[in-house]
């Protein structure tokens, strides 16, 4: 049976939330990010980026690239309320969805069009999640992930498009490597220095030199660059989690040493997330006492995968949890309601120096192993 598969990406989203708020921002050049030149860009308005910004940039170098834009700090709390908004009206209507970040979406509606057309579903759908949250989506419908994903960056802003079955090779074919789903920075560079710089020319290498040259990898990239993909929609559910817990040699009621496992925990959780590229939107902490009562509390929280934020909110469940002068047998801590992002999201208030702090303690923690650095605090009771 033919598939028919829809991407949608919500435009410009935080940008979209914050003209929501402020109808004085619309048509204006609005850059998000963090508080002082210190900070870095986490994302910006399609007339910033005509200026050369891009998110990731210091702040200080996008208010010289455009100093007239609107420098706006992030609304966590805001931009996930209007996220979660939006999957709620996607899977009021769609039985088959999964959400691939903050601001994405694939739909599978294969087998729908015969019965009432697929893109004429999609069309009023999107004027659906218009109406209820007000912010611009874009969408293309095609026959695999990969080929509505790439489509819908030239649906944008706004739009939507149509990949007819059968065309998916030649539509990719003039597009440049750089916009296949997959290739990297490294990646790209390599294939340009071989002179391949679009993807009609990626999709004519053979299959044995792309598997030498790049490995399992190569011979993935090469079904791509021909419009094949046959990797399914996973339904979106909120129920994924991330956690971990300690059972102690002894039970205890050492406040240092509670505090000390559940940093411990807390980063390794977090770390984990990040490794996998997801953001959370839900905290728990469980404690167990010596008599075996065991108990837990949770926090809903804004998308994240910030270690900061989450032991701060860790600190502040513990402190609800151990209302008891009695020893502890257990701890735990779990992250859930986990969406596809990256840190990015994270870092409206951090600056420069701490961004860079931290993918650099990411980076150790990659090559030497999630204890190969670790707060001083966790240090006697590693």
């Amino acid at each position: 049976m033919e598939r028919h598969i829809v991407h949608m990406d919500l435009d410009t989203f935080f940008v979209s939330v914050e003209r929501l708020k402020n109808d004085a921002l619309k048509g204006k050049p609005v850059i998000i990010g963090g508080s002082s030149d210190r900070g870095v860009v986490s994302s910006c308005s399609y007339e910033a980026r005509t200026f050369g910004v891009h998110s990731a940039m210091p702040i200080r170098l996008a208010r010289r690239l455009c100093p007239n834009a609107h420098f706006i700090k992030g609304d966590y709390d805001g931009y996930t309320y209007y996220s979660r908004l939006v999957t709620s009206v996607i899977q009021e209507q769609v039985p088959l969805v999964e959400k691939a970040s903050i601001d994405e979406f694939y739909l599978d509606l294969t087998g729908m069009d015969r019965f009432f057309g697929c893109d004429r579903f999609t069309a009023e759908l999107k004027a659906s999640i218009f109406k209820e949250s007000g912010l611009p989506i874009s969408y293309a419908l095609a026959v695999n992930k990969l080929v509505s994903k790439v489509a819908t960056h030239d649906a944008k802003p706004n739009g939507r498009m149509t990949v007819p079955f059968g065309t998916e090779k030649p539509y990719l074919a003039p597009l440049p490597i750089r916009r296949m789903p997959g290739v990297g920075e490294k990646v790209s560079v390599l294939l340009e220095r071989m002179g391949v710089e679009n993807i009609r020319l990626l999709s004519e290498i053979p299959v044995r030199m792309m598997q030498n040259l790049l490995g399992k990898s190569g011979i993935d990239l090469s079904r791509k660059a021909n419009g094949i993909d046959e990797s399914p929609v996973i339904p979106y559910s909120e129920q994924k989690s991330i956690g971990t817990e300690t059972t102690f040699e002894s039970d205890t009621i050492d406040m240092r040493f509670l505090h000390a496992q559940l940093v411990r925990m807390t980063e390794k959780v977090a770390f984990e997330m990040r490794q996998k590229q997801k953001l959370c939107g839900c905290i728990t902490v469980k404690l167990r006492y010596s008599n075996f009562d065991t108990v837990s509390r949770q926090s809903m929280i804004s998308y994240t995968s910030s270690d900061e934020l989450l032991l701060r909110r860790a600190k502040e469940l513990f402190a609800k949890l151990y209302d008891r002068r009695m020893l502890v047998r257990l701890l735990g801590v779990k992250l859930s309601h986990l969406v596809h992002g990256n840190q990015q999201i994270d870092l409206f208030d951090n600056t420069e120096e701490e961004v860079r702090l931290y993918q650099a303690i990411d980076w150790i923690k990659n090559r030497y192993g999630s204890n190969g650095i670790a707060r001083a605090i966790t240090l006697k009771n590693v």
